[in-house]
């Protein structure tokens, strides 16, 4: 029988709600799975076995899992029948030489770990009398420090499941543990990756996204659509809520300074997003703000946009480069969509020299000639949603 056994890391540390945890994480193992039609997912001594089909491929298995949030690590194992009381390993052997078959390497060590303490054999008994047998029939030396690779052996109550890999998972917590925040999604590099490290820890995410139509074409919205289907793969389902801004930031570009537009189109829009979030029951904001990184980022800027939420305000990446981030979006698969061109609106009519240290009065003052309650009620009523599920 070929399974997935799953750890996970910081559901161990939880109390007494670590149930709701782990069953969250197999909940959403189950999403993830859905459409292979697998059905024995099972929580187990602190880790999840999830059995796969022989009619179903591992590789499935596995692109489902790295993108899991929860999940620690992974093996992908075959399993054989264990007595507690009277183990015969000779099953355990063979499957082992069959999990080393094939595999590239000069040495090799043997890593067991015994779930239930009944068993009369011990881990590290279980790890000599192994490796010992691979030794012999492969001639490879053992090594327990670096070695070529390693053989995971799993002994839980009535079965062993052994594995020659490991495969790395987001870590993190289960999305849909830390309640729903609405994040501003643009179609940068940034805002997919703030977007993710609030769902690696538990956060369900609804997106928003200012659009500069009717002044420009689709293309931005499109492109978005695109970057919010590939995050669903880590929650499932997402709502997607398109704002029209060109006319707004036309009223703004005809009434207002021109220092002070990009502060003043990021506060309306923090406005628009605030009521969104709230008909979505959303308890935060997340924003892809770098400090530092362009004239809107500055920590006198960022202070005077956040004024402007009454929601609290999340900023994932603040302490991150462009380098960091970068690297996170080719990890996650967002970084080629996120370079493709396109026309964003907070490009559009963005002065020659923007205010870098704008001042709340100063803000306060311009706003008192516009019609903010108006913008953001135009906002809100023109916003067009739009839902994607995975697997689609």
């Amino acid at each position: 029988m070929h399974c997935a056994i799953v750890h996970y890391h910081e559901l161990a540390l939880k109390g007494r709600n670590r149930d709701f945890f782990e069953q969250r994480l197999v909940r959403n193992l189950r999403l993830a799975l859905r459409d292979l039609k697998i059905r024995r997912i099972e929580s187990l001594q602190g880790r999840i076995r999830v059995t796969i089909p022989d009619q179903i491929s591992p590789e499935q298995v596995v692109e489902r899992l790295r993108r899991t949030c929860g999940v620690s690590n992974f093996l992908l194992t075959e399993s054989v029948p264990l007595d507690l009381q009277a183990p015969d390993l000779t099953p355990l052997k063979q499957v082992a030489e069959r999990q080393l078959a094939g595999q590239s390497f000069h040495s090799f060590r043997v890593t067991a770990k015994r779930a239930d303490k009944r068993l009369r054999l011990t881990s590290m008994d279980v790890e000599r009398e192994v490796g010992g047998y691979l030794f012999d029939v492969t001639g490879k030396t053992v090594k327990l420090k670096q070695p070529d690779l390693t053989l995971y052996i799993e002994l839980l109550t009535h079965e062993a499941h052994i594995a020659a890999r490991k495969i790395q998972g987001p870590g993190g917590m289960p999305v849909g543990t830390s309640g729903k925040v609405a994040c501003l999604i643009s179609g940068g590099i940034d805002s997919p990756v703030a977007a993710y490290r609030m769902m690696k820890r538990g956060c369900k995410a609804v997106f928003v996204h200012f659009s500069g139509r009717p002044l420009v074409s689709r293309a931005s919205e499109e492109k978005v659509q695109e970057l919010v289907q590939l995050l669903t793969a880590y929650q499932y389902e997402s709502r997607l809520h398109i704002v029209p801004f060109g006319e707004i930031q036309r009223e703004i570009v005809a009434n207002a300074p021109a220092p002070f537009r990009v502060v003043l189109y990021r506060r309306i829009m923090i406005r628009i997003a605030q009521e969104l979030a709230r008909r979505e029951r959303c308890w935060a904001l997340v924003t892809g703000d770098s400090l530092g990184q362009v004239a809107s980022q500055t920590p006198e800027n960022l202070s005077v946009v956040e004024e402007a939420a009454e929601l609290p305000v999340l900023r994932p990446l603040i302490g991150m480069d462009k380098i960091e981030i970068t690297e996170q979006a080719q990890r996650i698969g967002s970084f080629t969509t996120s370079i493709e061109p396109d026309q964003d609106c907070c490009k559009l009519f963005v002065p020659l020299h923007p205010s870098t240290r704008t001042r709340l009065d100063d803000i306060l003052r311009v706003e008192r000639s516009l019609e903010i309650s108006a913008f953001v009620k135009q906002g809100v009523e023109k916003a067009e949603l739009s839902t994607f599920t995975f697997p689609s």
